[in-house]
Parts: structure tokens; C-alpha cells; sequence
């Protein structure tokens, strides 16, 4: 109905540029927006408030310009004017009717458009470093990322969904090193573990398959290994104590055998990763290698693009980024001291590489605790000579899980934390989804245990689901009485369908597909999920009110008409947000 309204008025601008009230290249973008009372009908512009000076006429003149070259239409009951300009529309009950029976033609495509016009868009999220399982934290940038990929692509967008595998630099180099003490204590070695080593019972798991395979053939003594290497924390310099260990564990192992211990870890993580994300419903079009960038010498041209841009510098060994010329708040390093390029360097790279692929757009999903890395990205893409304005980054806040109101403390280092996999296995897929993105990606979000798991009208996503299988149930109840739905004969009989709660639900679903539009366009999934509890909520008022088998068979039909195009909308909702629609509970 919006898009009609849209038609209607883009016929009466032409109208009003054929006879020269406006100029005629003006090139005008149509607000239309719900009401919020029915006083002032079903929907409203202020189209003519925004064109009055081109026009050169006052609001309300304009405004009667406007409606009186509007073409007559069979759905549009009501045009008035109210206020300073505004034109309202109140639309006739077969413009509702007309809705229901869209539903019902175009089933599981309801909703979705071509408004992207297959633009190909990269969403890339997740990307958690693989030195641990995936954590509820994780969960929320999964179940988010996941939903605004899903929206962009049921609007027309061509969506390649990335995660990008830290499978280089420090961070991976601290696992290997702790699978490697795991597998020395197997060994029969004794030593204080490093501080800010990685402590998980899977770190264990992994050094048990190095002594399985290897027994102690690449064992090392503790004196060997510790000798000379800086203290550990508080006496000393956790972070100078676990890099000479690693240098000192590369050393002594070589090559060869570093890498296979490398890659234990590495592989082992990534594998539960991948099959988390999977049950989670989670699915990519690729995995990109970070070791990738290096293998191509991508990080190499960017750097060289940088140094010919005249943005690098050179201070203390170092190479520095004068990211400051574009905003940032300090220069950054590029190349250490030792010669090992920085992390920020190959996020350098990778976007660069994202941008030569030819996306129109790149959408990264990132924690909260990245914002600060936001600036220094653009900084860098300004640089090179890119368009910023191809980048949007969607910042995730921590999702604080709480079991018996108490909160539970995580962290990856300690081992201390709940998996992705326990929550799911706590509560479901189907709630793990929805309460995820309950809330704009930006607000911090409470996980209540309890709540998810709650059988109540006061669980969000049960509530919604039990709309879907109430409907379900009807239908099996009309079929053990011998009843008959006749598709044809509800449409021909929707005006019979006149009480308030069958005039609200059908208004309720004519906004699925704007609700879809405006989810998809804003990177805001919890505007569906807010949306399909309220749609829930009126089909279960009106599912209290009244009886839809009755004995009428045209009244029977066009509720049953009602309902099953509900049952759709709820279906393809939820689709969307990575969540079932059961039809028994």
C-alpha cells in the first residue's frame, strides 16, 4: 500500500511539472509514513511542506495542487489535508483485503523485494581470533551479523558473507605456545604456566594429541626452555615473559615442527568454530585467510602504497602511519622495531583486498570493544585513495549472560566462560537467535537463562512461535471435523471480516514488507523482532476473542484466510532472524 500511495503521488508531481506549478527537473524523494491515530487516517506526507519554496507557493496551496491531480484509485478511500501541508490518506477496507490475498500468492516471498537491484554487498562478522571456542559473546555479532546479511539479501542485495580466520600473528602465536607447555607437562616437565597463556581445558585436549602423536620426541627441558627469558607477572613483564617463550619454543623446535604445532591449535579451534556456527545456522560464502595476505603479498603493497602516498614515516626502528592527518587520534605502527608487521597492517591490507573485489558496499560486524580500531581503518582506506563511504562498521556491545540473576563472568584466557555451544545446548538455536537481537546492536544486552527458557507469554520468541503453531492447530482441528478451506471463497468474503481485532491484524500485515525494508536498509534486525511480537500479540487477542471454525462457511473461510496469512508473515519473519516456526508445541 505504501508503494501505491508512492505511484499515486509521483503521477500527481508529473501532472503538476507538465503544467509548470513545479520545475520540471525537480527530482523529489516521497515520505510517506503510518499515522500513529487513525483520526488522521492511515498514512501521511509532508511532500508538499518540502516543495513549497521550488514551487513557490505556500504548504497548504500546494498541498490541494497535489491531492487534486491525484489519480482516483479503488483503495484509497479518504484524501485530506491537515496542519501546515500534510497530505492523509485513509485507505478502503479492500486495500487491506488485497493485502491478505499477496500473502497468500506470494508465500515465502512475501516481503522480500528487488529494492537492492543485486548490488553486491560483503557482510563479514564473527572473526573471532581462533584461540578458543566461540563464546556467548561471540554469539550476539553471530546472530546479528547473520540477521542484517539475511535482510540486505531479502531486499535485492547480493550478500557475500565473510569471516575473516586470524590465523597469523601474536595472538595465534600464544595459543601455539601454550599447546606446546600442555604438551611438556604431559612430558613430564614442571614449570610455572605463563600468566596470560591460554588456559582452556581444550588447550589440554590439543597438547594430548601432540604426545599422542609425537610422544616425547619434541620434548624440551624447563631449564632449556626458561633460560634467559624474562620474568613473569607480578615480579616481571607478562608480555616480554610469554614472547621470549615463543621465541625460545620456535627456536627450539625449528620450523618445520613449530608449524605443526601452529597448526594443531589452529585447526582444532577452527573446526569447532565452523561447526558451532554451522548448528548455529550460521553460514558463509568464504573463510579468508589472514595468512593469505601475506602468502600474496598483500600486506607488502599496501605498505608500498602508503610510502608512495608519502603517509608513512620512520621513528625509533619503527614504521609509523600518519593516521593522524585524517582524524585518528595518534600515528600507528605499521612495522615494529624487529621488523614483524602489525596486526593493523594486515587489517590494512584485508580491506584493501575487500574494496579491490568490487563490492559496492563492505559491512564489518565488530565487539564494542573495537571502536577506538574504526578510525585508523578509514584513515588508512582514505590514504590509499578509497571511498570511505563503502564502509560501514556495526558495532556489537558484550552480551552479559545471567543464570539465577547471578552474571556470569567469561573470560578466553582463563578458560572461564561459557561456549556458544553450552548456550545453545541451555536454551536452543530458536532463543539463542531472537534474544540476540532483541536490542540495537550498539546497547549493551542482559541474557536472561531463565527467560529464554521459559514456556510464557513473557518469552518473546515462544510467544511468537505459538502464534505459528496455534494457527497450525486450527487447521488440524478442521480437518478432523471434515471441514474444507476454500481459498477463493475467503477472498471473495473478506468483507465479512469487520471486527476490530480482524481490522488490526490486517493492517498489522500489510506492514511486514516496509518493516523488512526499513530492518534491512538501517541494519536494525530487532525492528523485526519487535514487530513480529506485536503481530504475535494481535493474533493471539484475536485468537481469544473468537472462533474461526464456525458454522458460516464464507465467514470460516475468510478468517481462515486471515490466519493462514499470519501464519506466513510469522514464518517468514522469523526466517529471517534464523529461527523455526514449529507447528506443535
Amino acid at each position: 500500500m505504501k508503494h501505491l500511495l508512492q505511484d499515486l503521488l509521483q503521477h500527481s508531481l508529473a501532472a503538476l511539472q507538465g503544467d509548470g506549478t513545479l520545475p520540471g527537473d525537480l527530482e523529489a524523494e516521497i515520505h510517506l509514513e503510518r499515522t500513529r491515530d487513525a483520526a488522521h487516517g492511515d498514512f501521511a506526507t509532508n511532500l508538499a511542506m518540502t516543495l513549497c519554496k521550488p514551487a513557490g507557493s505556500k504548504p497548504r496551496d500546494l498541498a490541494g495542487k497535489l491531492v487534486a491531480a491525484l489519480p482516483p484509485s479503488e483503495f484509497v478511500k479518504r484524501v485530506e489535508i491537515a496542519g501546515p501541508g500534510f497530505i492523509n490518506f485513509t485507505l478502503t477496507a479492500d486495500a487491506w483485503h488485497r493485502t491478505l490475498d499477496q500473502i497468500l500468492e506470494a508465500g515465502d516471498a512475501y516481503g522480500r523485494s528487488d529494492l537492492g537491484g543485486k548490488q553486491p554487498v560483503q557482510v563479514e562478522f564473527v572473526s573471532a581470533n581462533p584461540t578458543g571456542p566461540l563464546h556467548v559473546g561471540h554469539g550476539r555479532g553471530a546472530a546479528y551479523g547473520a540477521a542484517v546479511a539475511d535482510l540486505l539479501a531479502a531486499v535485492g542485495f547480493s550478500v557475500h558473507r565473510e569471516y575473516y580466520v586470524n590465523d597469523a600473528g601474536r595472538q595465534m602465536d600464544i595459543l601455539a605456545a601454550s599447546v606446546y607447555l600442555r604438551y611438556l607437562e604431559l612430558c613430564g616437565e614442571e614449570f610455572a604456566f605463563p600468566s596470560n597463556g591460554y588456559k582452556g581445558d581444550y588447550v589440554w585436549d590439543i597438547g594430548a594429541t601432540l604426545h599422542r602423536n609425537h610422544g616425547d620426541a619434541w620434548r624440551v627441558s624447563t631449564d632449556e626452555l626458561y633460560a634467559d627469558v624474562p620474568a613473569d607477572a607480578p615480579e616481571g613483564d607478562k608480555e616480554a615473559h610469554i614472547d621470549g617463550l615463543i621465541a625460545r619454543i620456535q627456536s627450539r623446535l625449528g620450523p618445520e615442527r613449530y608449524r605443526e604445532v601452529f597448526d594443531a591449535g589452529l585447526n582444532e579451534i577452527l573446526a569447532n568454530i565452523r561447526q558451532d556456527l554451522k548448528e548455529f545456522g550460521v553460514e558463509y560464502d568464504e573463510w579468508f585467510s589472514e595468512r593469505s595476505l601475506t602468502e600474496q603479498s598483500l600486506v607488502e603493497a599496501a605498505i608500498a602504497r602508503l610510502q608512495e602516498a608519502g603517509y608513512l614515516y620512520q621513528q625509533e626502528g619503527a614504521t609509523w602511519f600518519r593516521s593522524t592527518d585524517f582524524g585518528d587520534e595518534k600515528d600507528r605502527v605499521v612495522v615494529r622495531d624487529n621488523g614483524q608487521k602489525t596486526y593493523f597492517a594486515s587489517d590494512i591490507a584485508y580491506h584493501m583486498n575487500k574494496l579491490e573485489r568490487g563490492f559496492a558496499r563492505v559491512i564489518d560486524v565488530w565487539g564494542a570493544d573495537h571502536h577506538g580500531y574504526v578510525p585508523r581503518v578509514k584513515a588508512a582506506l582514505q590514504a590509499l585513495g578509497d571511498d570511505i563511504d563503502r564502509l560501514d562498521v556495526l558495532l556489537v556491545q558484550f552480551a552479559i549472560l545471567y543464570r539465577g540473576g547471578e552474571k556470569v563472568q567469561m573470560s578466553t584466557r582463563s578458560g572461564e566462560f561459557v561456549t556458544l555451544r553450552e548456550l545453545r545446548q541451555e536454551v536452543g538455536n530458536d532463543a539463542a537467535r531472537f534474544f540476540y537481537v532483541m536490542r540495537k546492536c550498539e546497547q549493551h544486552l542482559d541474557f536472561d537463562l531463565d527467560l529464554a527458557k521459559s514456556q510464557s507469554s513473557d518469552n518473546p520468541v515462544y510467544y511468537i512461535q505459538y502464534a505459528h503453531a496455534r494457527v497450525c492447530s486450527v487447521l488440524r482441528q478442521m480437518q478432523e471435523k471434515g471441514m474444507q478451506w476454500d481459498r477463493a471463497r475467503g477472498r471473495d468474503h473478506l468483507h465479512l471480516l469487520h471486527e476490530s481485532h480482524e481490522q488490526s491484524l490486517m493492517i498489522n500485515l500489510s506492514r511486514y514488507p516496509e518493516v523488512v525494508e526499513t530492518a534491512a536498509l538501517n541494519h536494525e534486525p530487532h525492528q523485526l523482532a519487535h514487530y513480529l511480537r506485536d503481530l504475535a500479540n494481535d493474533f493471539h487477542t484475536y485468537y481469544n476473542a473468537h472462533q474461526f471454525l464456525v458454522g458460516d462457511d464464507k465467514l470460516r473461510d475468510a478468517r481462515l484466510n486471515l490466519i493462514l496469512a499470519t501464519r506466513q508473515v510469522i514464518a517468514n519473519g522469523l526466517g529471517l532472524l534464523g529461527v523455526s516456526a514449529p507447528e506443535s508445541m
